[in-house]
């Protein structure tokens, strides 16, 4: 069977509407085979995965979406990440024995919904909004419409081999018929979730669209991709501290961290630590220990 890992992106001629469908076959099972998740994390993330393409493939800037849920419930946190190459990864934290429930449930109270736009060059922004709505497609309409002023529509779906979704936006007014913009979202409601998984995005695109006049551009494709690194790793360890980062060396051997995104694994010893800090911060913390 062949695999789809495409972004495809449209607008209508005559309707203040532009959309995009994406579906991902093997940038899904890339993050599926790095983590044995549960069936309803593999659910939320799934469709976050979509979603964060989604809305990624509007971007004007070179650089990174970030997609947060952060919940108090047995899903902790899960994270979708698509850059403007279009390559994505995703994770999530949970509490063992986490089972099927509705989204809200899994998140529990006073869960948060959290996007962040990390460009290249410049400074991140960052939206932080209360939870609203019983799905991830409810959440992000609510936020598109309360933090940015964009009425938006996205469907999503998810199995194990498959994530998929459709988005719809309303432009300003002022290109095309105003009016359109309930017919559109009329006509994408009949899609179904089998159909969003398994079609074409042209295939899609004529069944929901064939009276319309709609633009096709040219299909982007999407790849699953990790950006850690040992020297990220590096940074992140000289946060904590050469006095912290050695007693666990001292205590252990060694120090190893692993990425949440690819499962890459990353040990520091002695000589790395000492590289990493400049100096014999290993010696130093023991003689400290020894004279306690």
């Amino acid at each position: 069977m062949s695999q789809h890992n495409t972004l495809q992106r449209f607008l209508f001629d005559g309707i203040p509407v532009r959309g995009a469908l994406v579906r991902m076959d093997g940038a899904w099972q890339e993050v599926l085979a790095r983590h044995n998740y549960p069936a309803a994390i593999q659910n939320v993330l799934g469709q976050m995965l979509a979603a964060s393409s989604l809305l990624a493939a509007n971007l004007k800037f070179d650089g990174t979406l970030i997609m947060q849920l952060h919940g108090k419930g047995a899903l902790r946190l899960a994270v979708a990440e698509c850059t403007s190459e279009r390559t994505v990864r995703a994770s999530a934290r949970y509490d063992d024995g986490i089972h099927d429930a509705p989204l809200a449930e899994l998140l529990g109270e006073g869960g948060t919904f959290v996007m962040t736009l990390e460009p290249k060059d410049g400074e991140p922004w960052q939206g932080i909004v209360a939870l609203e709505g019983d799905s991830i497609s409810q959440m992000l309409e609510n936020y598109m419409r309360r933090s940015e002023q964009v009425e938006t529509m996205l469907l999503l779906a998810c199995n194990d081999q498959t994530a998929a979704g459709l988005l719809l936006q309303r432009l300003p007014d002022g290109h095309g018929d105003a009016e359109g913009w309930p017919h559109v979202q009329a006509l994408a409601q009949t899609l179904q979730q089998d159909e969003l998984l398994s079609l074409d995005a042209l295939d899609i695109l004529y069944r929901l669209y064939h009276q319309e006049a709609v633009r096709v551009f040219d299909p982007e494709l999407v790849s699953f991709a990790c950006n850690c690194s040992e020297e990220r790793v590096g940074n992140m360890l000289k946060l904590l501290g050469g006095e912290e980062v050695a007693s666990v060396v001292l205590e252990q051997g060694s120090i190893e961290v692993g990425c949440e995104y690819c499962g890459q694994r990353y040990v520091f010893d002695d000589e790395d630590v000492n590289t990493l800090f400049g100096m014999d911060v290993i010696n130093a913390v023991r003689s400290e220990q020894q004279r306690h």
